[in-house]
């Protein structure tokens, strides 16, 4: 990635959740027509000139070297090397001559947010059109150069061939490719059984950058002048600076200024040694947040109360199951913690960072500067972000980075420290469910009710537009029931189900996490299922096989049951445990083994098997869902977050306590399971079935149903 990525532009629809966008259709027709889509005009390097674009997607260099613009941000999850893979395969290109390019924000592209699992669900589609049209282009070039039929050339290795052996390379064929108007080949994607590059398991086209060191993060960047800064923070959630001494700090070495802003006082310094030693000199008087009347006991209590009484069983019923779930809040805990840099003039602004909606940061902080009606004055570019989760949706960094570039008039390059990061960022909201299973005379199922006490989740980001956007700010609660409603479903015929949210007004910031509201509605309620069996008496594999309404989720759990070997004798102490989900155009189901025989349990053996679709890598796939697992074994056995007088107890992975190394099982298996050619999402499908399998697992080792989690929490 270069260290300023160039600005491009696409369009991109959002489907399921927003019916009215059709962005990407729009996009598919203008790339198959060969309409280029203008790129947006921002500073152009000799590397720029150098190339040519044929549409929004795909740019050729004159060395036929090629530029694929990646509308959306990498965290981690691999989407560069996914883009890449479809780009080369519709261009017979090596992976080895695809260059991806973050994009940065632009008001003419509709959405840019990575997230709901959605970039590849989304762009696969417009990116195969797109690169089959430059291809479509650059052989018809080829036969009104060589006045020859093109339906006699191919194409192969970056290069069109005629029957008579002649070849001309991509570099030579751009400029007139560009000039195309009618098309004289099909520029149809190729059927994907004809695929030799998508669906074979590839390494990243970005490793050796990572491993190495040389893969660049917004800190990374040499903007000139830009010097570290940090801030002080107050002691609870969203306090306020009442009165600051800074003579002390200021006369540190190496200090270059110090700065009120609205979320603290800013420091800066000619490195991060001497900042952080000048912020700790700093004597500042704080006033307490709006949430500093908040434990957790007062939360958990304003959570079981807003549950209310029982609805009325439907008729027939002979008894009434009931299971409780809490769930705590969870920080999102990335890699890279919240940094930006900024770089502000009297009429301008400048800003490089890791976001996950970059147009959503141009927003906030346009707003923050007072240049609401003129956004276009702020300048966003998209850096690599070491992780997101849901984390960077949200503009702090980037609004905090703003006003100190504005206040000391210079470049800064702003870092939250990890404590930063965990006591004043945002949250998955903590949450408290019950269950309801409705059971007739014979066992038969009548009916399910789940009523979830959870906060609001703040969507001031909507969903990658500026309209849902409005909603998100001035109608949070419309908002998050909204998403809950869209997203949350029971996958089984239990007779009269549903599901209800009851949203808690607390001023504690919230954030969707990975999978929202499946990360706790999801789970309690495949724990809740497996609870049903056991009061049945059936297996809970044999229970789900014969409920499931999903063809899709029976053949991924017919998959871990046959490789994971359910039902075999095991040691006593040691038990497994099965949970599904469908989502994101995707299904999955987990086999977790467990050992509770010493202190902690202890995670011995995953089997995950997915039905995403089309698998564009599927060794990218695979270490997603591994990812997911780890995140859920952990936020299920250890990690949580505790609020002491409105006040974030936890500072660091000392505390917060995310799964070591030697916690990881031994064996993580992922099977695929290809229903179809559809493209699914995988970001955040790995998550709640792992956590409720682990659970199960723990429950038939331990004949106790758990139902508060972190499971090994001391409490508060």
């Amino acid at each position: 990635m270069a260290d300023t990525p160039q600005p491009n532009e696409v369009v991109v629809d959002r489907r399921r959740f927003l019916t009215w966008v059709v962005a990407s259709p729009a996009l598919v027709v203008a790339a198959r027509l060969g309409l280029d889509v203008p790129s947006a005009d921002a500073a152009k390097t000799e590397a720029a000139t150098a190339e040519t674009a044929l549409n929004a997607y795909v740019a050729i260099q004159a060395d036929g070297g090629i530029h694929a613009t990646l509308p959306r941000t990498e965290m981690g999850q691999g989407i560069t090397t996914g883009v890449a893979m479809l780009v080369a395969e519709e261009l017979d290109v090596s992976l080895g001559s695809v260059e991806v390019r973050t994009a940065d924000a632009d008001a003419r592209w509709l959405i840019q947010l990575t997230g709901l699992s959605s970039t590849m669900r989304y762009l696969a589609g417009p990116i195969r059109a797109a690169a089959a049209t430059a291809r479509a282009r650059l052989v018809t070039a080829a036969a009104n150069r060589w006045h020859v039929p093109a339906q006699s050339l191919t194409t192969v290795n970056g290069e069109v061939v005629a029957p008579d052996g002649r070849r001309a390379c991509y570099g030579s064929l751009a400029e007139d490719a560009a000039r195309v108007l009618l098309l004289l080949v099909s520029a149809q994607p190729k059927n994907p059984s004809a695929y030799t590059v998508v669906g074979q398991p590839t390494g990243r086209i970005d490793a050796m950058q990572l491993v190495t060191g040389a893969a660049r993060y917004a800190l990374d960047l040499d903007i000139p002048g830009a010097v570290p800064v940090v801030v002080a923070r107050p002691p609870t959630l969203r306090g306020t600076v009442r009165d600051f001494d800074a003579s002390a700090a200021l006369a540190m070495p190496g200090v270059l200024g110090v700065a009120r802003i609205p979320t603290g006082v800013a420091v800066a310094a000619g490195n991060f040694s001497q900042a952080f030693a000048a912020r700790d000199a700093l004597n500042v008087s704080w006033a307490p947040g709006p949430a500093s009347h908040l434990s957790d006991a007062d939360i958990r209590a304003r959570l079981r109360d807003a549950i209310g009484a029982r609805p009325l069983p439907p008729l027939f019923t002979a008894r009434t199951l009931e299971g409780r779930f809490d769930f705590p809040y969870l920080a999102h805990a990335p890699m890279e913690t919240q940094s930006c840099v900024a770089r502000v003039t009297s009429d301008s602004a400048e800003l490089w960072l890791g976001a996950q909606d970059p147009k959503f940061v141009q927003r906030e902080v346009a707003q923050a500067l007072g240049w609401a009606l003129t956004p276009q004055r702020v300048t966003v570019h998209t850096a690599r972000a070491g992780g997101g989760f849901g984390r960077r949706f949200f503009a702090e960094a980037a609004v905090e980075a703003a006003h100190i570039s504005r206040a000391l008039s210079r470049p800064v390059k702003l870092m939250w420290t990890r404590n930063d990061d965990m006591r004043h960022g945002r949250y998955r909201p903590a949450s408290h469910h019950r269950i309801l299973a409705y059971v007739g005379a014979n066992g038969s199922i009548l009916g399910w009710n789940h009523r979830a006490a959870i906060p609001t989740v703040e969507f001031p980001h909507g969903f990658g537009d500026v309209l849902t956007s409005l909603l998100g700010i001035f109608l949070p609660e419309v908002t998050s029931a909204t998403f809950f409603a869209l997203t949350q479903h029971v996958p089984y015929r239990f007779g009269l189900v549903g599901q209800e949210l009851r949203e808690v007004s607390l001023p504690i910031p919230t954030a969707s996490f990975r999978s929202v509201f499946t990360s706790q509605v999801g789970v309690a309620n495949e724990v809740f299922v497996d609870q049903l069996a056991r009061e049945l008496g059936r297996d809970p594999v044999e229970l789900r096989r014969s409920q499931l309404t999903s063809s899709r989720l029976k053949a991924v759990l017919d998959k871990v049951v046959l490789e994971g070997a359910w039902g075999r004798p095991l040691p006593p102490g040691v038990a497994q445990g099965v949970a599904v989900l469908e989502e994101w155009d995707s299904a999955i189901a987990h086999l977790v083994e467990v050992d509770v025989t010493g202190e902690a349990p202890r995670v011995l053996r995953v089997v995950i098997a997915a039905d995403v679709g089309l698998p564009i890598n599927p060794k990218s796939i695979e270490a997603q869902l591994q990812g997911a697992a780890i995140d859920a074994f952990s936020t299920t056995l250890s990690a949580g977050i505790h609020i002491d007088a409105g006040a974030v107890r936890e500072g660091s992975f000392a505390d917060y306590r995310w799964l070591r190394m030697k916690h990881a099982p031994s064996e993580i298996a992922v099977h695929l399971v290809r229903s179809d050619d559809r493209v699914g999402g995988v970001g955040e499908l790995g998550y709640p079935s792992a956590a409720a399998a682990l659970t199960n697992a723990i429950a038939r080792a331990t004949g106790t149903m758990p139902t508060r989690f972190p499971l090994l929490d001391a409490g508060a």
